[in-house]
């Protein structure tokens, strides 16, 4: 997992430190217990989102740097702060900068997953004997890149979904930059055609299927249209452990592990193509 590169995480480090919000010493007596390192919490709570173990196993992992109790606690401060939000547009206004986003094709789709603990935002799931999950539904440029996500219930359908990713895609400024517009067969509705002419996208594909009873002997290609760069990067988020297997009980926390692996997935990418263009 690149996200536990040692290179990845020095370079996501340096743009959270910043963002991190100032904690004032207002003990009477000065003598309280040092506050533990913003940088072991960060490690630790990569940890968590990579193999998606609990809080109690990551206070192990870190040898009892810090408590799971702690990590609770500066997780919650740090979402109050925006600081993962900011992180994640940090790093796609540096990707778009550096490499560009490529917004001709674009690509929108859902994805389920486990929420065994349920809590906000989780439903019962119609694919997993009705055992609670939750779905993301992202947006991605031509090349897979995540430009907005939302998320709620494993009960929601996608199409339920598509109108809040378009307005997530509109408050980052990209909406107007999309020329095509691709999605799953499941989209093909007057609803969903509606809300996307309502965005001002003037171009979408929709899937197809051969239709019941059509001989199979049929060699007429269907059109699928550029589906493959948002599944490629469903999976990306799939293996974060956390994300695929989510025990997280608030909405907001789900929302904050999504943008710290967009910003982790982003500066992966970054790096490599320095990498690449380096000599």
């Amino acid at each position: 997992m690149r996200a536990l590169d040692l290179e990845v995480f020095d370079a996501v480090w340096s743009a959270v430190e910043p963002l991190l919000p100032e904690r004032a010493d207002d003990h009477p007596l000065g003598c309280h217990r040092r506050r533990i390192s913003d940088k072991i919490c960060f490690w630790a709570m990569l940890i968590r989102l990579v193999t998606g173990c609990s809080w109690v196993d990551v206070e192990r992992l870190v040898e009892g740097k810090v408590s799971d109790t702690t990590l609770r606690a500066r997780r919650d401060e740090w979402i109050r702060a925006e600081v993962f939000d900011k992180i994640a547009a940090e790093a796609l206004a540096a990707y778009d900068r550096v490499i560009g986003l490529d917004l001709t094709e674009v690509s929108i789709d859902g994805s389920l997953h486990k929420a065994p603990c349920g809590g906000e935002g989780t439903g019962k799931s119609p694919v997993d004997r009705g055992k609670l999950g939750w779905k993301w539904s992202i947006a991605t440029e031509k090349n897979g890149i995540p430009i907005a996500w939302v998320t709620d219930g494993a009960n929601r359908n996608d199409c339920v979904l598509l109108p809040a990713t378009l307005k997530a895609v509109q408050t980052r400024g990209l909406v107007d930059d999309i020329e095509t517009l691709h999605l799953d067969r499941g989209y093909d509705n007057s609803v969903v055609r509606r809300a996307v002419a309502e965005a001002g996208i003037a171009d979408l594909v929709c899937a197809k299927t051969r239709p019941r009873g059509k001989k199979k002997l049929d060699k007429k290609p269907l059109p699928l249209g550029l589906r493959w760069p948002v599944e490629r990067t469903n999976s990306w988020f799939s293996n974060f452990g956390q994300l695929r297997r989510n025990t997280d009980r608030c909405l907001v926390q789900r929302l904050a592990q999504i943008a710290l692996a967009v910003a982790l997935l982003l500066t992966a990418k970054l790096i490599d193509w320095r990498d690449r263009w380096s000599f």
